[in-house]
C-alpha cells in the first residue's frame, strides 16, 4: 500500500482519481443487492411506517428476520457461517438502502448488522461464530451492543460494570448498568462491556435470557421512536467464560474498532436519508403553490434543492471512497494470511477518515432534514408529513458511535499520533512548506475546470498542514488540551476530504466521456470547493490566531492570504441547473435504482 494511501495520508499530497472506488464503479452484484434493498423498503417497510413508529408487537423483529431471509443482515458474516461474506461497498450499499423509510427501522437494522454482530466476526472464537452467527445472519436471533453507562458515555473507559470470575472457574459474574442500548427490548445476544476485577476492560458476549440480565422501560426519546432503546441491568449475572470476547483486557480494542466500522455505516446511511428527503421535498415543491406558480420555481427554493444535492454528492463520494480503502486493505491483510491482530490494524488504518465519515455526513444529513422542513414551510412541522419525522430522526446521529466533538478531536489527534510513529510523513510535509509556499507565489489559478478545483484542493491541504504544523510545533503533547484548535483542524480536514472525494469521482467520471452526469458532477464540486475556500482561510485564521503571535503570526497570515487566492464564480447558475434535473429526476438524480 502506497505511503498516500495509509490512513490520513489524503492530507499530504495529490490522490490520482484511478485509486478512488466510486458508485459509479458498482458491479452488476451491487446493483442487484441495490435493488433488493430498495424493493423490499419501499414494499415492505414504508408501507409499516406507522406501525413501526408506535412500536406495535413484533413487526420491527418481523421486518429484520424477512431482511434476514433476503440476505441483507448478512453481508458482513462469513459464508460457513450462513453469512454472504460481501465487501463493504455492499455493506454500505445495505446500510443506505435501509435508511430510505425512517430511522427507526434504520437504527434497529443497523445496531443488529454493525455493533451487534461485527464483534463477534471480527474478534470471536470459532466456537462463538458457530454458536452466534448464523442466527444473527438469519434474523432469528437480534443483537445489541452495550457500552454506554450513565458514567461512561465518549469515556468508555470509565466502565464501572464489573466482572468477577466465580469460585468453580466456569463464569464470570457481572454486575453493572448499561444505558441507551438499542435493540435491547428485543435482543436476543448481547455484546457488553465489564472490568474483571474493577480493572481490566473486556469484551463479553451476553444471552439475553441470562438470570440476572433484566431491561427496563423504553426510553421517551425525541425521535427514532420506533427503535428500542433501553437501560440493560446486569445483577449476577453469570457468563459463562468461554463468551468472553477476544482476550481479558483487550476490550477496548474491540469497542473503538467496530465504533470505526459503525461510523463508515453511519455516514452511508446519512447519504441514503438525504436522498429519501430530497424526493420527499422535490415532491411536494412541484405541488405546492403560491403566487400562482408552484415553490419549486422560485430560485431560492432551487438554491436550497441544490445545495441538498451537492451535499448528497460529497457524502456518497466520500463514503464509498473509504468502503473501498477498507475493502483493500481488508484484502491485503486477508492474503497475507491475517490473525485478529491484523485485522485490528487493518480497521484502525482509516480510523480518520470513518471519523470524517461520521461527522460530516451527520451533520449535511442534518442541514438535508433541516431544509427539507423549511421547503414544507408550516405543513413541515406536522407530524402527518414526512419532514418532521426525518429532522427529529437525523439528530441523535450527531450523538450515535461517539458524539461529534469527540470524533472531531480524533481525526487531527490521530493523524499527529501517526505522524509520531512515522506512519505518515506529517512532519516532512510540515517542514517542506516554504518550497511549496516560495513556488506558488509564482503560480496562476487555472481557468478552466477540473484544473482550477484542483489548484485549490492542493492549496487546501496545504493551508491544513500550515495550520496543522504550527500548532503541533507550538503545544507539541499538550495540544490535546488545544480542544478548539483540534476541532477547527478538524473540520479544515473534512472539507478537503468531501471536497477531494467529490472532485476525484468527477474526474473519474469525465474520463470516461463527457456526459450529462459528468457535466453535474462537476458543476457540484465545483460550486461546494469554491464556497469551501473562505471558510477554510477563517478557520485557519482561527487557528493561527490561537497560536502564534507578533513576527510568527504575520508571516502565517501571509502564507494563509496566498493560499486561499481564489477567483469567484456565479454559483447561482449552475445550482439552478442542478435544482432542474433534481425537479426533473424527482429524486437525486445520480442515483441509479
Amino acid at each position: 500500500m502506497s505511503e498516500l494511501i495509509k490512513g490520513g495520508a489524503f492530507l499530504l499530497g495529490p490522490v490520482d482519481e484511478n485509486s478512488v472506488f466510486t458508485p459509479e464503479d458498482f458491479d452488476d452484484m451491487h446493483m442487484m443487492i441495490k435493488k433488493t434493498c430498495v424493493d423490499f423498503m419501499k414494499n415492505q417497510v414504508e408501507p409499516r411506517i406507522d406501525e413501526i413508529e408506535e412500536m406495535a408487537e413484533g413487526v420491527t423483529t418481523g421486518l429484520l428476520r424477512e431482511a434476514g431471509e433476503l440476505g441483507l443482515l448478512s453481508s458482513d458474516i462469513p459464508e460457513e457461517y450462513g453469512g454472504e461474506e460481501s465487501d463493504k461497498i455492499t455493506t454500505n450499499i445495505i446500510a443506505e438502502c435501509s435508511s430510505l423509510s425512517g430511522g427507526s427501522y434504520a437504527t434497529a437494522f443497523g445496531a443488529h448488522t454493525g455493533i451487534g454482530t461485527l464483534p463477534i466476526v471480527f474478534f470471536g472464537t470459532e466456537e462463538q461464530k458457530k454458536k452466534y452467527l448464523p442466527g444473527l445472519a438469519s434474523g432469528e436471533k437480534i443483537a445489541s451492543y452495550a457500552l454506554t453507562e450513565p458514567e461512561a458515555g465518549s469515556d468508555a473507559l470509565n466502565c464501572k460494570t464489573k466482572a468477577v470470575l466465580s469460585d468453580d472457574g466456569k463464569h464470570y459474574i457481572l454486575n453493572g448498568a448499561k444505558q441507551y442500548i438499542t435493540n435491547a427490548a428485543w435482543a436476543d445476544v448481547i455484546v457488553t462491556y465489564a472490568k474483571i476485577d474493577g480493572e481490566r476492560f473486556t469484551a463479553f458476549i451476553v444471552d439475553a435470557d441470562t438470570e440476572g440480565v433484566s431491561i427496563d422501560p423504553e426510553e421517551k426519546k425525541m425521535g427514532i421512536k420506533g427503535s428500542s432503546t433501553c437501560s440493560v441491568i446486569l445483577e449476577n449475572a453469570r457468563v459463562p467464560v468461554e463468551n468472553m470476547l477476544w482476550e481479558e483486557g483487550k476490550g477496548h480494542q474491540v469497542a473503538f474498532n467496530i465504533l470505526n466500522i459503525g461510523r463508515f455505516k453511519l455516514g452511508a446511511a446519512c447519504v441514503g436519508g438525504g436522498k429519501k428527503v430530497i424526493e420527499f421535498a422535490a415532491e411536494y415543491a412541484l405541488q405546492r403553490v403560491q403566487f400562482q406558480q408552484a415553490i419549486a420555481q422560485f430560485n431560492i427554493i432551487k438554491n436550497k434543492f441544490a445545495d441538498m444535492a451537492m451535499l448528497i454528492y460529497m457524502m456518497e463520494s466520500m463514503v464509498y471512497r473509504i468502503a473501498g480503502m477498507i475493502d483493500e486493505k481488508l484484502e491485503e491483510v486477508k492474503e497475507s494470511g491475517a490473525d485478529t491482530s491484523d485485522i485490528v490494524k487493518a480497521i484502525q488504518e482509516y480510523a480518520i477518515e470513518c471519523s470524517i465519515s461520521k461527522v460530516f455526513c451527520s451533520e449535511k444529513m442534518d442541514q438535508i432534514a433541516d431544509e427539507g422542513v423549511q421547503i414544507f414551510g408550516g405543513y413541515g412541522y406536522g407530524q402527518e408529513y414526512p419532514a418532521e419525522r426525518s429532522y427529529r430522526d437525523s439528530r441523535i446521529n450527531r450523538i450515535f458511535e461517539g458524539t461529534n466533538e469527540v470524533n472531531r478531536m480524533l481525526i487531527p489527534g490521530t493523524l499527529l499520533r501517526k505522524a509520531m510513529k512515522n506512519e505518515v510523513p506529517f512532519m516532512e510535509a510540515v517542514m517542506g512548506l516554504g518550497g511549496t509556499l516560495g513556488k506558488l507565489k509564482e503560480a496562476e489559478i487555472p481557468g478552466s475546470t477540473p484544473e482550477r478545483e484542483e489548484f485549490y484542493v492542493n492549496n487546501m491541504k496545504t493551508l491544513f498542514l500550515l495550520a496543522a504544523g504550527n500548532a503541533a510545533q507550538k503545544y507539541t503533547e499538550n495540544i490535546t488540551n488545544e480542544q478548539e484548535i483540534l476541532c477547527r483542524l478538524a473540520d479544515m480536514a473534512m472539507e478537503v476530504f468531501a471536497a477531494e472525494s467529490g472532485l476525484l469521482r468527477a474526474k473519474k467520471m469525465m474520463a470516461k466521456g463527457e456526459s450529462e452526469e459528468s457535466k453535474l458532477a462537476m458543476s457540484m464540486t465545483s460550486c461546494f470547493i469554491h464556497e469551501m475556500v473562505p471558510k477554510m482561510e477563517g478557520w485557519a485564521r482561527e487557528v493561527i490566531a490561537g497560536t502564534l503571535e507578533g513576527e510568527e503570526a504575520g508571516k502565517a497570515y501571509s502564507g494563509i492570504r496566498l493560499l486561499t487566492r481564489y477567483e469567484p464564480i456565479n454559483t447561482f447558475a449552475p445550482k439552478r441547473e442542478i435544482a432542474d434535473v433534481v425537479y426533473e429526476s424527482k429524486k437525486y438524480f445520480l442515483d441509479k435504482v
